[in-house]
């Protein structure tokens, strides 16, 4: 449910559940300082999933450009088991495409760019089994090759190879600047109804809007999501 949540920018969800978000990226952050001496400077992991045929043409349109994950990014060392279990089922779906992402992982990169993700594999749901490495939010990779999987049971497989980016990616680093261009002196939950504005869910954005105004004691919020919601 979180995931869903933050994948579709579900304004309830991310309200009730802030919290244990928080939570959740603080405990992998304090995973990550503990692990960073033991792991491998590079490494590759995947992930099996499905992807709706309109957001795999979206997709391919954008090869050699850059892809945010916005949800808890839950990824394993095992090809075998992202393939097996997730990618190839998903293309037994007529509405979907199988996708295994093949991440390549820089530690280096992760450090500087405060990505931080875990090894999980002994505290997480399927213990060892899975071998899961699991990323906080907002994980952004370059797609570099996207390539059919030839298999004798369906012809939606596909392979994508994916680098993880730091601050030092300038197409990044351009894209950062004009984002907080635009979000100016907003913080908190006001950035993310600036955001959901902007990416054209004012919908979601006056829920929060109204929610916020409803919680709020201060006269300047008040003024603030008033101002906002003008914009809806």
């Amino acid at each position: 449910m979180l995931n869903r949540g933050l994948r579709q920018m579900d304004v309830d969800i991310i309200l009730k559940m802030g919290f244990f978000i928080r939570h959740l990226h603080q405990h992998i952050t304090e995973l990550h300082r503990e692990q960073k001496a033991s792991m491998p400077a590079k490494f590759q992991v995947f992930r099996g999933q499905g992807l709706s045929i309109e957001d795999f043409e979206k997709m391919k349109k954008t090869k050699g450009g850059l892809m945010s994950f916005n949800n808890f990014l839950s990824t394993s060392r095992n090809r075998e088991i992202s393939f097996n279990n997730f990618a190839r089922p998903a293309a037994l779906n007529t509405n979907s495409v199988g996708i295994l992402f093949i991440m390549n992982i820089d530690t280096a990169i992760c450090t500087k760019s405060s990505t931080s993700f875990a090894e999980v594999s002994k505290v997480g749901y399927y213990k060892d089994k899975e071998e899961e490495i699991l990323f906080s939010t907002h994980a952004i990779f370059r797609i570099d090759r996207i390539e059919q999987i030839h298999d004798n049971h369906c012809d939606r497989l596909y392979e994508v190879n994916l680098t993880i980016v730091g601050n030092d990616n300038h197409e990044l680093n351009t894209l950062t600047a004009h984002i907080r261009k635009d979000l100016g002196g907003r913080t908190g939950w006001s950035q993310l109804g600036f955001i959901l504005i902007k990416v054209g869910e004012p919908a979601k954005a006056e829920q929060l809007y109204q929610i916020l105004l409803a919680k709020t004691s201060s006269d300047e919020d008040r003024i603030e999501y008033n101002n906002q919601l003008g914009w809806v």
